[in-house]
């Protein structure tokens, strides 16, 4: 009941947080593509933690009170958020004032993509048990070269990557999408100095890193 009650209060918490921040600035509630864009994050999210309230609650426990203590990850999560709120806010202006305009096509396609890859974080999420928020080596934790993880070392910033870059499509602003695109370098420096990490405390994972050759992107980086 701890972990249900804990977990509801941070989804409403999140839930009018990005409403207050699209809507208010738009200064209605007639943005349809806010209403939109809610609709395809937290019905996922709402499914998802229930999925892990029933199926893996020491995954869903750790992953809502998980706190960075590395100086460098720190200041990614300090920007990263920064990003998003700006983006939010971006995209509420933009509809006020009209700056800009997306064919409907595009916030379609962009809501497809948004579905994908939130499917896609919940599989690996599946796939890695040892998934945390944080950047730390895990007592016991192994090496998981499976699957996704297969493909590319970091699975969950590669469908990050494409599940933020929608987001602005899905609201329907091209200065909001400059603004998420932010996103690439700091997920960048994420992963190099999250892999210095794992290089020095995960056994097994220079080896991977020789197998797996790419980072996010397969054939790219």
């Amino acid at each position: 009941m701890k972990l249900l009650f804990s977990a509801l209060s941070k989804f409403l918490m999140g839930l009018f947080l990005v409403g207050a921040l699209i809507f208010i600035p738009a200064g209605s509630l007639k943005y349809m593509n806010g209403w939109l864009f809610i609709g395809l994050l937290f019905v996922p999210m709402l499914i998802l933690g229930a999925v892990l309230l029933l199926k893996s609650p020491n995954l869903l426990e750790k992953r809502l009170g998980a706190r960075e203590e590395e100086k460098t990850q720190k200041g990614v999560v300090a920007a990263a958020g920064l990003i998003f709120v700006a983006g939010f806010i971006i995209a509420g202006l933009d509809f006020r004032f009209g700056w800009s305009t997306i064919h409907n096509g595009i916030v379609f396609s962009a809501s497809v993509i948004l579905l994908i890859s939130y499917a896609l974080y919940a599989e690996v999420m599946r796939e890695n048990a040892y998934l945390s928020r944080t950047v730390e080596v895990q007592e016991g934790q192994k090496i998981i070269d499976s699957g996704l993880y297969g493909i590319v070392r970091h699975p969950m910033y590669a469908v990050t990557v494409w599940l933020f870059l929608s987001i602005p499509l899905v609201l329907g602003s091209l200065w909001a999408f400059l603004c998420f695109a932010l996103y690439l370098p700091i997920i960048v420096v994420r992963i190099l100095n999250e892999e210095k990490v794992l290089e020095e405390g995960l056994s097994g994972y220079i080896e991977y890193k020789k197998r797996v050759k790419y980072r996010l992107f397969p054939f790219i980086w």
